[in-house]
């Protein structure tokens, strides 16, 4: 883990969220976060018959980054939404704006990590005015995020 979650301010925010998460309805929680994915993530083993070379064409010198936002809830992931380059606090209005919130359950709980782009004060309005709670996980806490495996395991395959 990062050295940071050994800190005491970060140590006593991460208990803090424990003991608040244990008496959140999970039915009602929808985990937000974002990754990205790169032209030039290429897998560079893979398996043929004995004898033979594996070749596949991958992209070079002309890379490009991806990033993919979307929310997970007990039901599954929702909202996803994809965009070239880099997010930033407009794209990441834009994502609450036109695919988050049309999506959202009612009474949701939005939960967020504390990146900057999150913490637009637009973005609190637009969720609170969809009847949704908006909460964000302690700093240096990736690990309480539970999207963060979904995405683990789509970057693995």
């Amino acid at each position: 883990h990062a050295a940071e979650q050994d800190r005491p301010d970060v140590l006593k925010g991460r208990e803090a969220w424990r003991e608040r998460q244990d008496k959140l309805d999970r039915d009602r929680l929808v985990f937000i976060d974002e990754t990205w994915a790169s032209t030039n993530m290429a897998r560079t083993h893979g398996r043929c018959r004995r004898g033979e070379r594996l070749r596949a064409a991958i992209p070079h010198g002309h890379w490009k980054t991806r990033t993919c936002v979307a929310a997970l809830t007990t039901h599954g992931i929702i909202a996803p939404w994809v965009l070239d380059g880099p997010i930033n606090r407009d794209a990441f209005e834009t994502y609450v704006e036109k695919v988050l919130v049309p999506e959202l359950p009612e009474h949701a709980i939005v939960i967020m990590d504390n990146l900057s782009s999150h913490k637009g004060p637009r973005i609190r309005e637009m969720i609170e005015a969809a009847g949704a709670t908006l909460l964000y996980l302690p700093p240096y806490s990736p690990d309480l995020n539970p999207i963060e495996n979904a995405f683990a395991k789509l970057k693995a395959h």
